[in-house]
């Protein structure tokens, strides 16, 4: 494959609700929707592939579990102003993970999609 696409995929609980939160807050564009299983949003050259429960990729392993939502692997996207950004999503009632941390690289912070998938809004040093 020479496509220079990065793939991405989350499983999440409500297909709709994550095209939805993707697409008014963080800047996604809808793409493929095969609703209620699986639908994938892109940003510049980003694709994240929703997976619902009734998507391939939420049956259960060959040991009984079950794929989920959550952990701490995340997308990471940069912003110019981090501040702004959080008081945006805040203000649009999206919930946060941690507060605005800084370290050498920059500031980030994690805030949680509507399956509890955590994205990570970094603002580079400098920035």
């Amino acid at each position: 494959m020479t496509d220079s696409t990065v793939h991405v995929r989350y499983l999440v609980d409500d297909v709709q609700a994550a095209i939805d939160f993707y697409a008014t807050h963080l800047g996604f564009t809808p793409g493929t929707v095969f609703l209620p299983a699986f639908a994938d949003v892109r940003r510049g050259n980003l694709r994240l592939l929703l997976s619902g429960p009734a998507s391939s990729a939420g049956r259960p392993m060959p040991d009984g579990r079950r794929p989920g939502p959550g952990g701490w692997n995340r997308i990471h996207l940069i912003v110019e102003d981090i501040d702004a950004e959080v008081g945006r999503l805040r203000a649009a009632g999206v919930g946060f993970r941690s507060d605005v941390v800084t370290g050498p690289g920059g500031r980030q912070i994690v805030l949680d999609d509507p399956a509890g998938n955590p994205v990570e809004l970094f603002q580079p040093a400098g920035g």
